[in-house]
């Protein structure tokens, strides 16, 4: 007999099927049955709302969050009951002990800190504390690249030999093996970007090995976006690796008009056999670290390296010329994009100077008398590099394009400190109130399939994202007419409006809009 059945109803069973009237029956963890007036246990009236899959995040950066604050409220208000961790190659584990404090603090603006102490060393430590703490939602975990060069090169530019790839790939084969469901790289951010295609092709062996997937932040995202994907073109050909790129896009405005040259090039692949798919955040604006503005090479060596160079003349002069450079680069040049008007600052984690979240740069700059260039190199000085910004270089149409294509799921990419992104508390509802309601850039029923099956298939998440008997009971019941997101860059953290229940594991873990006391969720490989 049913625990419970969720009544009358509209099922949009993350297929992007047609919806259809029905009743969805729970026992334990699990949907047990989808039809028409069945009978047993209790029941939650559904009438008016779509009873949907929950959503999954792809990539969610709640990595430390979650150890503050289990429930995290801002994800699952949205209905999102599976965010994956680990993301950009930059995240919490492995990590060696003696470089614990420095790798937490070069974290910090993309992480947050939430005053929670790290004693893990292990990707299978840091699963642990993550059971420990008893999640709300079902979490995941990707090894990140950064993380495992970092503990077998340390911070160097430079090519790795042998015997340090084949270490590399011991420590990918140990990660796995404790619980993550994948590798992550950032190839704009240190240590990954000093990684060669080799290095990448070494490592996307051992995924292929246990059939799962590279999550990619690539090279580029602007000027060189095409060379980006063809480099990930090859190593998928070469590892045999299927790939995920992470919030796919074009970042400046002469980038723009190569949407559908970027498409094709994806797609031919897709066509020669390829596993190609990739997530995308709903929004104009990306949010990321602050030391992403300076140019490669002021990363050499590591944090204490780059600190040195932000105190040399000589040294700023040279990050200037080549942030100033507005012509295309070899690199992901933010400053080119957004300028000191377009980059805002997000978050600083030591709570230092409150009153300049949600400025930008320009009126920081202006606030402390310098220019903005002087205020950036002496803002990353100051904090140790733990500063996030968020920065305005998209178009909303090549953002709706890209949406539509059937190969792209949704993501947050939300940051959780200081100031936020709105992302982090509205994507989902966005995409079904504007894109798919609004706008009809898709169907209901498609813009759901993107939420959940689709990123369940592209991570390999057996048994998420459908509503159908044999699946994980994680559900989001929402009223289609209402369902919409709320915050924006000026108020960045409101809950949206029309998500009514969440279920994670077959217990409501948000009722009538607000959050329950249970916390059902676990950790998937």
């Amino acid at each position: 007999m049913p625990d419970l059945i969720l009544k009358g109803g509209t099922v949009v069973d993350g297929s992007g099927g047609p919806p259809l009237s029905a009743d969805v029956a729970l026992r334990d963890d699990l949907i047990v049955a989808v039809g028409q007036r069945l009978s047993g246990g209790g029941s939650l009236d559904c009438s008016g709302h779509v009873v949907a899959p929950g959503f999954i995040d792809t990539h969610s950066h709640s990595d430390v969050k979650v150890l503050a604050e289990p429930t995290l409220p801002m994800k699952v208000r949205q209905g999102i009951t599976l965010e994956v961790f680990g993301q950009d190659g930059i995240s919490v584990a492995p990590v060696k002990e003696e470089e614990r404090s420095a790798w937490k603090q070069k974290l910090s603006g993309l992480l947050g800190d939430f005053g929670v102490s790290w004693d893990w060393s292990s990707v299978g430590g840091y699963l642990s504390r993550l059971r420990a703490v008893r999640p709300l939602p079902d979490v995941a975990y990707l090894a990140p690249h950064g993380a495992i060069r970092q503990w077998v090169m340390g911070g160097e530019d430079r090519r790795a030999g042998p015997e340090e790839t084949a270490a590399m790939q011991a420590l990918l084969r140990l990660a796995l093996a404790e619980g993550a469901c994948g590798m992550s790289t950032g190839l704009i951010y240190p240590p990954c970007c000093y990684a060669d295609t080799a290095e990448l092709m070494a490592l996307g062996r051992v995924l292929a090995e246990t059939h799962r997937p590279l999550v990619v932040h690539m090279r580029s995202e602007s000027d060189r976006v095409l060379d980006a994907v063809e480099e990930m073109l090859r190593v998928a050909r070469k590892s045999g690796c299927a790939v995920h790129i992470s919030h796919l896009k074009l970042a400046g405005r002469g980038n723009w008009g190569r949407v559908d040259e970027l498409l094709g090039q994806i797609e031919r692949a897709q066509a020669e056999g390829l596993k190609l798919t990739a997530d995308q955040y709903p929004y104009v604006a990306g949010s990321t670290l602050l030391g992403a503005v300076l140019p490669p090479w002021a990363h050499d060596g590591g944090t204490e390296a780059t600190l040195g160079r932000l105190q040399d003349p000589a040294a700023r002069a040279r990050m200037r010329e080549g942030m100033a450079d507005p012509g295309p680069a070899d690199w992901d040049n933010f400053w080119s994009w957004s300028g000191p008007e377009g980059i805002v600052v997000s978050d600083i984690p030591s709570g230092r100077h409150p009153e300049w979240l949600g400025k930008t740069l320009a009126e920081v700059a202006r606030l402390r008398g310098q220019d903005p260039f002087e205020a950036a190199f002496d803002l990353l000085r100051e904090e140790r590099m733990g500063v996030a910004m968020i920065s305005f270089s998209q178009d909303e149409a090549v953002v709706q394009r890209i949406f539509q294509r059937p190969w792209v799921n949704a993501c947050t990419d939300g940051l959780l400190g200081g100031r936020p992104h709105p992302r982090a508390y509205g994507t989902y509802p966005r995409i079904l109130g504007r894109y798919a309601r609004e706008k009809g850039l898709v169907s209901l029923a498609e813009a759901v399939r993107k939420l959940s099956s689709q990123a369940a298939r592209a991570f390999g998440f057996e048994g998420w994202g459908l509503v159908r008997p044999g699946y994980r009971a994680n559900l989001v019941v929402f009223d289609p007419e209402r369902v919409t997101d709320r915050a924006t860059f000026a108020e960045p953290a409101l809950f949206p409006d029309g998500i009514r229940d969440v279920m994670v594991g077959g217990e409501l873990v948000v009722r009538n809009g607000q959050i329950t006391r249970a916390r059902p969720g676990k950790v998937v490989d």
